[in-house]
């Protein structure tokens, strides 16, 4: 099936045709190169049992990709042009796969439901909104057992670090409440259209049960928070807002077993749901 991919002259060409130009309101940028979609889909692990969401197809040159080997793609694109346009472009390049993809027209962010219950997230997502998109598909549907997405770099390894790290955060902390997160390899800049200003990294999550049952994930996102709102700080000084004052704070820190001088940076996520936890247990 190799010639049923998209090259940079054939995206070009159907970008021309639609009169689509990439808009960085949607965070738009094409991959023109078979090669590497194929390389995202093997680092993905889908096998022919699965049912991928793609986030952002564009004009098809992952969503090709993926029919070869899934069982079904659910692609969302927020773009009605692009979205309109991505079955034909199937059922002309590989028509005998055309019955196993399915486009929903909407907001990533926004989207709710999926016409088949996904059990892989797979996608080349829009730099501007990379996070609270993958953060909002796992929470939304927990069908999803792994997830490989390529985001910007830099996001990438804030993604994929690890606590006490110079680049953990907000993003990695609640990024390990779904799953294992790692570091899936390093995509060029010269493989989309247009060329971004900076390189793209693969991050692939697997699923796990969260670290607790007897907390809700807002209260532990709400923890995770307030912890990075004042980076420098101490974790009582930090959480003082969060906890209606530093001595409370230190109260519940105390009950999750946690040193109140700690910083955020150097908690785990079953850390931050130990003080979460405490909280909801009630005053010391």
């Amino acid at each position: 099936m190799a010639e049923a991919l998209l090259g940079a002259a054939d995206v070009r060409a159907l970008a021309a045709e639609l009169g689509v130009r990439p808009t960085k309101q949607w965070g738009q940028n094409f991959v023109i190169d078979a090669n590497t979609v194929r390389r995202i889909v093997r680092a993905s692990g889908i096998g022919a049992d699965d049912v991928v969401m793609e986030v952002g197809p564009g004009l098809g040159s992952l969503t090709l990709a993926l029919l070869e080997t899934a069982r079904d793609v659910v692609a969302v694109e927020i773009d009605p042009v692009l979205a309109e346009r991505l079955p034909r472009t199937v059922a002309e390049r590989m028509p005998d796969r055309s019955p196993h993809l399915q486009v929903v027209q909407t907001d990533a962010l926004r989207v709710t439901e999926l016409p088949l219950a996904p059990t892989a997230l797979v996608a080349n997502l829009p730099y501007n909104v990379a996070v609270p998109v993958l953060l909002h598909c796992l929470e939304t549907f927990p069908t999803i057992e792994r997830a490989l997405v390529m985001v910007q770099l830099e996001v990438a390894q804030r993604l994929a670090a690890e606590p006490g790290s110079r680049t953990y955060g907000v993003p990695s902390a609640k990024a390990r409440w779904f799953g294992a997160v790692q570091q899936a390899g390093t995509i060029g800049r010269t493989v989309f259209w247009p060329a971004p200003n900076v390189d793209s990294g693969l991050v692939a999550i697997t699923r796990t049960t969260p670290p607790r049952d007897d907390v809700a994930r807002a209260d532990v996102f709400a923890v995770i928070d307030a912890a990075f709102s004042q980076r420098r700080k101490t974790l009582r000084s930090a959480l003082a807002g969060w906890a209606g004052g530093a001595a409370q704070a230190e109260v519940w820190l105390r009950a999750a077993g946690i040193d109140p001088q700690l910083r955020g940076e150097q908690l785990g996520i079953a850390q931050f749901a130990a003080i979460a936890a405490a909280r909801a247990a009630g005053p010391a």
